[in-house]
């Protein structure tokens, strides 16, 4: 892979051959992959602080959480100071590929972008919920994801879709960055408990894992100050290199749909044959009409009076 001259930066890939993933996923694959995935996950990156999951010796040895831009990156990696407690901390901002790339060569395998932008912290311009199964009846949690999209079409808040990657799925809804956390929060608390009291022997917001049995755990905790979420198309350090990937509400009803079931191999595939990854990007229109928290909840809160 050599050299690639990208965004007028070189970047020089070190050992591409490098097996980072047990199915054989290389480094080389993986820089491939967020070079070629760059203009789909930019809008979902750009502005944004960033954690980086990395794992240098491949996944199937201990890996570690970066949040800090290291003083060897060079200078055209832009940067964001934010406040943290007892100081501050200078975190990547990854606002184009060339960036995307230069993380992949670090072994940088996942991406952790902040629910808002370096530039108002405090103000989310999204509203995420993180839909978690307890046991192995991932039924339950695409019930949970259609109750949720019921209650927030009902209040017309648009509601994404993506896969973890991993186990669950999530739930986002893009917003317009007026009100703060702690607004944020305390809305999406109530959104949860009205889902949760559609059927408590299947869904819980108890953060206690011992106490979850087998429910659903419906997780509004990322909505808060320096939490994250997985970025849309970001590859999760699991066997098969998943992909956290967005997709559409039909796509809960296809037999065989797994939240995991999106992987570096499937798109670099498609990718390859000169195809998009999707006829249709799921989450093309994510930025284009933020909603406004304050005609939500005026509309929740009708819908409350009227169903008394």
């Amino acid at each position: 892979m050599g050299a690639l001259h990208i965004d007028g930066h070189e970047i020089t890939v070190t050992r591409p051959d490098k097996i980072l993933f047990p199915d054989g996923t290389s480094k080389g694959d993986l820089v491939g992959y967020y070079q070629r995935i760059g203009p789909w996950m930019l809008p979902h990156l750009e502005g944004r602080p960033l954690s980086m999951q990395r794992f240098p010796d491949g996944i199937e040895h201990e890996g570690f959480f970066q949040k800090a831009a290291a003083s060897y990156y060079p200078r055209w990696i832009q940067t964001a100071t934010v406040r943290k407690a007892g100081g501050t901390v200078k975190h990547v901002v990854c606002n184009d590929i060339a960036t995307l790339v230069y993380l992949a060569n670090q072994a940088c395998i996942t991406l952790h972008p902040w629910l808002s932008r370096a530039d108002r912290p405090e103000f989310p311009d999204q509203m995420i919920f993180d839909l978690d199964p307890s046991g192995d009846e991932f039924a339950w949690v695409i019930s949970a994801a259609r109750a949720l999209k019921d209650l927030l079409d009902a209040i017309e808040l648009p509601a994404y879709l993506k896969t973890t990657g991993s186990r669950g799925l999530h739930i986002v809804a893009p917003l317009d960055r007026r009100e703060d956390f702690e607004a944020v929060r305390a809305f999406a608390v109530e959104l949860a408990q009205v889902v949760v009291a559609q059927d408590p022997a299947k869904y819980t917001l108890e953060q206690r894992k011992n106490m979850r049995g087998d429910r659903v755990f419906i997780d509004i905790h990322r909505n808060a100050y320096a939490q994250t979420a997985v970025a849309p198309y970001s590859v999760r350090p699991r066997a098969d290199a998943p992909v956290a990937c967005p997709i559409e509400w039909a796509d809960l009803g296809r037999k065989q749909f797994r939240p995991d079931g999106v992987t570096v191999r499937m798109l670099l595939e498609r990718l390859e044959s000169g195809k998009d990854p999707w006829t249709k990007d799921p989450w093309k229109d994510f930025w284009r009409k933020p909603a406004s928290l304050e005609q939500a909840r005026a509309a929740f809160e009708k819908m409350h009076r009227q169903s008394r």
